[in-house]
């Protein structure tokens, strides 16, 4: 949006100031790029911001001109401005975006690896009893059994839902997860169970 306005602002000055540098050679009659305010504006916008040293590159050089000076200096401030400015901003802004998105991917895949999903009980638990976290995730708490259900639930008609399958669809029906065993499985309850006859 800035830059359609900056882009703009320069469009007018051309306009106003600088028509006769849009000329063509052979004939000396007004170029089509720049003959009324609409056509001026998408030029500069489609060639001015694409050229490399800015509007400069794109219509006649100045040379001898009453009006060298101001065309010098109207063309520096559109390439410093434009070219160099907005232009590193909005790159700036792409890669900022990416870097954020990538951050929020390398979370979610660290997160993955360091908590089961199904649970959410970490690897450290995991890894300080027998068979470890990898089992957990593979076997205990495989996210696509969960899924396979759900599934299942899906495609099986309400009236032949057993017990429990009702109570998981209408949870799922209402996107209520508490049939999800949040921190909990049964190797923790084995566990305190064995913590509480020890007691």
């Amino acid at each position: 949006m800035l830059l359609t306005i900056i882009v703009y602002i320069y469009t007018v000055i051309a306009f106003n100031f600088f028509r006769k540098f849009y000329v063509q050679e052979e004939d000396e009659e007004i170029d089509k790029k720049c003959h009324d305010m609409l056509s001026c504006f998408v030029f500069h916008l489609y060639k001015g911001v694409r050229a490399g040293g800015g509007i400069g590159d794109e219509i006649e050089p100045p040379d001898g001109d009453d009006y060298e000076v101001y065309r010098i200096m109207f063309d520096i401030t559109f390439f410093f401005f434009v070219i160099v400015i907005l232009l590193a901003i909005i790159q700036g802004l792409i890669i900022d975006a990416f870097g954020e998105l990538r951050d929020q991917l390398e979370s979610v895949k660290e997160d993955m690896e360091s908590n089961c999903f199904i649970c959410g009980i970490g690897k450290d638990y995991f890894d300080k009893v027998p068979h470890g976290f990898d089992t957990h995730v593979q076997q205990e708490h495989n996210l696509a059994n969960y899924m396979f259900f759900l599934m299942h639930l899906i495609n099986k008609p309400d009236t032949e839902h057993t017990g429990q399958e009702t109570y998981v669809w209408n949870m799922y029906q209402q996107r209520c997860w508490d049939f999800f065993p949040v921190g909990d499985c049964f190797r923790k309850q084995y566990e305190d169970e064995l913590g509480g006859g020890g007691g």
